[in-house]
C-alpha cells in the first residue's frame, strides 16, 4: 500500500509509479477534427502532441471547445499545431505526488507529462489520475479505522 506518493519506510515513490504509460498522442499536422474523435474513441481528455518521442504540445477537450467550437471555426481546416497548448509544464520520472500537485497549482493545469532525461515523453499523470489516487488511499485508512472501532 502507498500513501501519497509515499512508498514503504517513508521513501517518497516516484512519479513515473504513479504516472499512466499508455499515453495517447498524435502529430502536430493531425486534424483537429481526428483528434476529436481519438478522444472519443480512447475515453481520454486530452492528447499529447510529440514529434517522435518528443512532446510539443497538449490538445485537450477544453482547447477543442474554446479554441475551434467557440470560435465557430471549421474544424477540418484547423490541426493539432493550431490549438495545442505549447507551454508544457514538464515531471521527471524522479518527482513525487507533492511535485506533482504543486506544479499543477502553480501553473493552472490538470495534466502533465512526465519525461525522461532525454526529453522523450515517458508518462502523464492527471489531477483526476491523482485524486482517484487519494480517494483509494482515504478507502485504506477508513478501513483501518473501522477495524479499531467497537461496533454500534
Amino acid at each position: 500500500m502507498l500513501v501519497l506518493g509515499v512508498g514503504f519506510a517513508g521513501v517518497p515513490m516516484p512519479i513515473q509509479d504513479l504516472a499512466r504509460d499508455d499515453v495517447v498522442t498524435a502529430t502536430p499536422d493531425t486534424s483537429v477534427q481526428e483528434l476529436a474523435k481519438q478522444m472519443a474513441e480512447e475515453n481520454v481528455g486530452s492528447i499529447m502532441i510529440t514529434d517522435g518521442a518528443q512532446p510539443k504540445g497538449i490538445v485537450t477537450d477544453r482547447d477543442l471547445t474554446t479554441r475551434v467550437l467557440a470560435k465557430g471555426v471549421d474544424p477540418t481546416s484547423m490541426t493539432g499545431s493550431d490549438v495545442m497548448s505549447t507551454d508544457l509544464c514538464q515531471l521527471n520520472p524522479e518527482d513525487g505526488f507533492y511535485q506533482a500537485a504543486k506544479a499543477m497549482s502553480e501553473h493552472g493545469v490538470r495534466r502533465l507529462p512526465v519525461c525522461n532525461e532525454e526529453n522523450e515523453l515517458v508518462g502523464i499523470i492527471s489531477a483526476d489520475d491523482m485524486t482517484e489516487l487519494i480517494a483509494e488511499e482515504s478507502q485504506h485508512l477508513a478501513s483501518v479505522i473501522q477495524a479499531q472501532r467497537p461496533p454500534y
